[in-house]
């Protein structure tokens, strides 16, 4: 493969990736990641899921030089990361979910800095472009000591973007920040997505992966145990929830046996049921039956929250 040329149809294309973090005296080999095989299309919002100790980190640090596969083939924008190191690290940012810099430089110095040691030539650099964007400009001569905590986080971003890469990793960026900031981080971030920039997010917030991820891997345990479009993820989950209104006020919920019908304080039962195997007609004969009139009815979907759930915490040892 041409290094100027890459030939590779993926942002990040992982195959056969293993890590063994090696063991001591008192802790025996860990291996984190167990042969992952994971793509991510160009010009994807990708999010990467798991539980704390799954592997993201360690799939993240891979990607990035910071730690070194045992096994398996990985590259970036199409450079195999082990044949052309320096291709693939300046095709990637990375936004680190701890906040680490040096407090005595300024927003507008941290960012030359960055820059310089990418090989971006000053006449190429867009420092107060991007100061601009994540809104620090007014910040960009301010000691980082004297930034907020959510300042500090928007300056990361800006340190990651600095030669334009056209993948930019975000590991949990807007935890611990407010709604607020985290509305106007991923504004900027869904700008760049908008200009071709592709984006993979680990987050512990389901929502925002739900709402902005068009496709999603799910990491438990060091193996990929979902990688789906979200829709297709979020509906593979065999499970509605019909939510009812009775016409009149109930003390207790009916025995629809076997379904399970729950009264919530509003009043209303929750009846759980699949419907690969019940209709919603079979479900109100059953009401009927119990003598239960029927005032209004809605339907659940599952949510990326249960998906997780049950790829997770919910699967068999």
């Amino acid at each position: 493969m041409d290094a100027a040329a890459p030939s590779d149809d993926y942002a990040i294309a992982a195959r056969g990736l293993k890590k063994v973090y090696a063991g001591n005296a008192k802790a025996a080999p860990k291996e984190a990641l167990k042969g992952v095989d994971l793509l991510v299309p160009r010009g994807a919002i990708f999010g990467l899921l798991g539980p704390n100790g799954a592997g993201k980190s360690t799939f993240i640090n891979i990607l990035a030089g910071l730690v070194r596969k045992t096994e398996g083939a990985v590259s970036v924008w199409g450079f195999d990361i082990d044949r052309f190191p320096r291709q693939a690290r300046a095709a990637i940012g990375v936004v680190p979910q701890e906040i680490n810099m040096d407090v005595f430089f300024t927003p507008k110095e941290a960012l030359e800095i960055q820059a310089g040691l990418y090989g971006v030539p000053k006449t190429k650099r867009r420092t107060m472009e991007i100061l601009t964007a994540l809104g620090l400009a007014d910040k960009a001569d301010a000691y980082v000591r004297q930034l907020s905590g959510g300042m500090k986080r928007r300056l990361l971003v800006a340190k990651a973007m600095v030669h334009a890469p056209p993948v930019l990793i975000l590991d949990e960026p807007t935890a611990g920040v407010d709604i607020e900031l985290r509305r106007q981080l991923w504004d900027y971030v869904l700008e760049l997505h908008e200009s071709g920039v592709t984006i993979v997010l680990t987050t512990h917030y389901l929502e925002e992966a739900e709402e902005l991820c068009n496709e999603i891997a799910i990491i438990h345990e060091g193996d990929v145990v979902a990688c789906e479009p979200t829709e297709k993820l979020v509906a593979s989950l065999d499970r509605k929830t019909l939510m009812v209104t009775p016409l009149a006020d109930m003390g207790a919920a009916p025995d629809l046996s076997p379904l399970t019908a729950e009264l919530k304080p509003d009043g209303r039962l929750a009846i759980a049921y699949q419907p690969s195997r019940t209709q919603v007609a079979d479900i109100l004969e059953r009401l009927a039956a119990a003598g239960v009139g029927v005032k209004d009815l809605s339907t659940e979907e599952a949510d990326l929250e249960d998906v997780f759930l049950e790829l997770t915490y919910r699967r068999p040892d």
